[in-house]
């Protein structure tokens, strides 16, 4: 809604202020419910959450926009399009591809870097929940996105974000022996990749089609919260499996593979429509 609200000059700074949001929610969610559950356990962290979500869809109800589609679709028939909006539009598949991968590292990294703190370096609840406060630097490149997307320069920030992605881990498979810093440079870098892939990506689909804005966005979404369940799920068995240097691989992989699509089928196919 506000990117289909937003002017075409603004609309990336305005989704990256939004996605910048999401990715502070995200990341100071950890911090804060380890906190508030080592202190008075997890009923209160799920109860504090409940009345949070009240208070948010309080404020929506009275302050958003009313908005009145053109089109005259059902709800089924609008589901049924997706398939047809995947199909007819290339951009939204690469950038779908290259979102839920770069996710799939994310959340491999969040799911699995307790355990290693937890048992490498026994840190407590609370110390967790401090290291997890680094990750929220990351969203500063969120605004720095939109900004970039806004001036033309989606294809080479795109570049940038990808390669960052997989650079991210180099400090454990490079020097394991950086111990927690090498693991916060990785905490920092990677959530500053990934959410700058996040917003180029959405400011490049909101382009394709305004009237499809919130299929195309439902897609988009979707396909991030697959790759982030995929990479959670991978976590346990990967750790248990060969420790942290397993889950470095292979969250490393992820941004590789989606650097290299990018780099030999999506970044030719750009400009060749550019």
């Amino acid at each position: 809604l506000a990117a289909h609200l937003a002017p075409d000059e603004s609309r990336g700074k305005v989704v990256g202020t939004i996605m910048s949001g999401l990715l502070l929610g995200i990341l100071l969610s950890r911090p804060i419910s380890s906190v508030v559950a080592g202190h008075f356990g997890w009923r209160v962290v799920f109860g504090a959450a409940a009345v949070l979500m009240t208070i948010v869809t309080s404020v929506l109800a009275l302050t958003i926009p009313r908005r009145q589609p053109d089109h005259k679709a059902t709800y089924f028939e609008l589901i049924g399009s997706l398939g047809h909006l995947i199909r007819t539009m290339p951009v939204l598949r690469h950038r779908s591809l290259y979102q839920g991968l770069m996710f799939a590292s994310f959340s491999l990294f969040w799911t699995a870097i307790p355990v290693e703190l937890t048992r490498q370096f026994g840190l407590s609840q609370t110390e967790i929940g401090i290291f997890a406060l680094v990750g929220a630097i990351g969203a500063t490149s969120a605004p720095v996105a939109g900004r970039l997307a806004d001036a033309g320069h989606t294809l080479r920030a795109t570049l940038i974000a990808l390669v960052v992605g997989a650079l991210a881990y180099a400090p454990a498979l490079i020097n394991p022996a950086w111990g927690v810093l090498g693991l916060v440079a990785t905490g920092i870098v990677l959530d500053f990749a990934v959410q700058m892939n996040m917003v180029l990506g959405q400011r490049e689909i909101y382009a394709l089609h305004a009237a499809s804005r919130n299929r195309l966005n439902a897609l988009y979404m979707t396909s991030i919260f697959v790759g982030g369940a995929f990479g959670s799920a991978l976590a346990s068995p990967l750790y248990e499996h060969g420790g942290w240097p397993l889950v470095a691989a292979v969250a490393t992989a992820f941004p590789l593979i989606a650097l290299a699509h990018y780099l030999v089928i999506g970044r030719p196919h750009a400009v060749r429509n550019a």
